[in-house]
């Protein structure tokens, strides 16, 4: 049989082929918009095309030091100019960005520092505490560089050099390359996952192009688009939108803190029209101090994910001029790689039956190239009757490329040629999936992800603790709190909930800490596992 004949003289060449890296959208924008407003912080704002000057300065300044292809460049910084460069400075090296979650502890920074072998460290000087204690635990050499932000409260200058001062070493004129790979690594986020130990999330920049630009579809982005950062860039690079709001010259308006008085502000000054966040951001605005909360002439676009919010928030928020969207994502997925679409039906429904619909993970995004409720054991689809159970299992090329570092735990995650998500959710008759529960009992606390077992861990090692349990809360704030269950050693003095949070609070990050103790014996099975589930329904009964 002769060869298709599509398949005869048709090379890939460079007039035909070039990978695809989230990268262009800079370079794209910056040449269609030069003079538009890229980057609001503060009294200080850049245009597109002091924008891209910054991040080639940047990428200069790290060549400089010898800072090359699938070196590591850590950044512990809140959401700036910064951090939002260093998304495109530090990849037009070839080196890959690795945003730290500036809530962990110093011995978790400093683990995550070693495994990645940081070679630089931009630091924020609010978290010089931290960060000065963290690399005492660190025997290699980093090269630590200060980003002495304006609006940063405390702290003090640990580096060698100042971020700008930094940049200034750079050239304007550096002649950066496009990535030779789109597999090439782009970035590196860790997650806790379900066993308290970081894994190493290796983003490529293939994927990084591809969800942003499912971001744009799925959000609704456009040159007109003034997006508020309320959401940390160090979350899955910002859920992507650090490049998809780039790709569509759109402005970013950064937030360092979440302060609802200053978000209101930004609303109706900047003329925001789009923001993501977990729901406790929506849940502070909703309860904000009416003296705080601002009228705004636009309709103004939120996306939420973590735990589905409250119909009641939902209702509020919509009083308040914005229109809520549900999304579901995970660290390995590049952020969110469902979201519950709109349907124009929904309008007509009581607020409760709305509510219900929104509050769905939904449909895939239209970048990823599969979904599917799955049973793990024979990886067959369940039935899309909105009551069989299974797990959520993804495809595509918004998928990460694998954990740092970690091959078994890789293999596993991508067992059968899905990635096991460890979400257990059903599938509703029109294509919407619909978690049930976290197979891991991993909790949510105002976005933040909490493992359980971590948590116990820490408990397990009080001396007066013989067993310990931790399931999550249901919390109208913060959506999830960690609840501990502890059964005491039989000779153990009294301990009272204050002490053992104040002793969580010396070896956990704040908010990993249980909110709530409860002593007594543990549910268990006959084979003597504890009956979280049990637990569970224990702690939506608490006062």
């Amino acid at each position: 049989m002769s060869a298709s004949i599509f398949q005869q003289n048709l090379e890939r060449t460079e007039a035909n082929f070039q990978p695809q890296t989230p990268l262009s959208y800079l370079k794209w924008a910056a040449s269609v918009y030069p003079q538009k407003t890229a980057v609001v912080h503060g009294d200080r704002q850049f245009t597109y095309q002091e924008f891209e000057n910054r991040c080639v300065r940047l990428a200069s300044a790290l060549a400089n030091r010898g800072i090359g292809l699938g070196d590591t460049v850590s950044f512990m910084a809140p959401n700036g100019p910064a951090l939002l460069e260093a998304h495109y400075g530090v990849p037009m090296t070839g080196a890959v960005l690795n945003a730290l979650n500036f809530r962990l502890d110093a011995q978790t920074i400093a683990e995550i520092l070693i495994h990645a072998e940081t070679k630089v460290l931009f630091t924020d000087r609010e978290f010089s505490p931290v960060i000065s204690q963290a690399l005492k635990k660190i025997s290699h050499d980093i090269l630590v560089i200060d980003i002495d932000d304006p609006l940063a409260s405390g702290g003090s200058r640990i580096g060698e050099i100042d971020y700008e001062q930094f940049l200034d070493a750079g050239d304007s004129d550096y002649d950066w390359q496009m990535p030779a790979d789109e597999w090439q690594a782009i970035s590196l986020n860790y997650t806790s996952g379900t066993t308290g130990n970081p894994k190493g999330v290796v983003y490529h920049h293939r994927g990084a192009f591809l969800n942003a630009m499912g971001d744009i579809l799925s959000f609704g982005l456009n040159r007109d688009t003034v997006y508020l950062w309320t959401l940390p860039m160090f979350h899955c690079n910002g859920w992507c939108y650090t490049w998809a709001v780039t790709a569509v010259g759109g402005t970013h308006v950064c937030q360092r803190n979440i302060v609802p008085a200053e978000i209101f502000t930004k609303i109706k000054g900047r003329g925001v029209t789009h923001f993501c966040g977990a729901p406790i951001v929506l849940n502070m605005l909703v309860h904000a101090p009416a003296t705080d909360k601002l009228a705004f002439p636009q309709k103004v676009e939120v996306m939420t994910g973590g735990a589905a919010p409250p119909s009641a928030i939902i209702a509020a928020m919509e009083q308040m001029g914005f229109n809520v969207t549900h999304a579901y994502g995970l660290t390995e997925s590049f952020g969110p790689s469902t979201v519950c679409a709109w349907q124009d039906e929904w309008a007509e429904l009581s607020l409760d039956a709305k509510a219900s619909q929104m509050a769905r993970q939904g449909i895939r995004y239209p970048t990823l190239f599969d979904q599917a409720v799955m049973d793990p054991d024979t990886m067959t689809r369940v039935p899309a009757d909105g009551k069989t159970m299974g797990e959520i299992m993804l495809r595509g090329n918004t998928v990460m490329k694998g954990y740092l570092k970690n091959p078994a735990a890789t293999a596993e995650a991508f067992k059968g040629g899905w990635y096991h998500t460890g979400d257990i959710a059903v599938m509703h008759g029109d294509g919407y999936v619909e978690i049930k529960d976290r197979s891991k009992d991993v909790i949510i606390s105002g976005g933040e992800n909490i493992s359980s077992l971590e948590v116990e861990e820490v408990l397990y090692k009080h001396p007066l603790i013989m067993e310990a349990a931790v399931v999550a809360r249901p919390d109208e704030k913060w959506g999830e709190t960690t609840c501990a269950f502890v059964t005491l050693r039989p000779d153990a003095a009294a301990l009272t909930q204050d002490s053992v949070i104040e002793y969580c609070r010396d070896h956990l990050a704040r908010y990993k800490v249980p909110r709530t103790v409860v002593f007594g014996p543990l549910p268990k099975t006959s084979t003597g596992k504890i009956q979280k589930f049990v637990l569970r329904e224990q702690a939506k009964e608490l006062q």
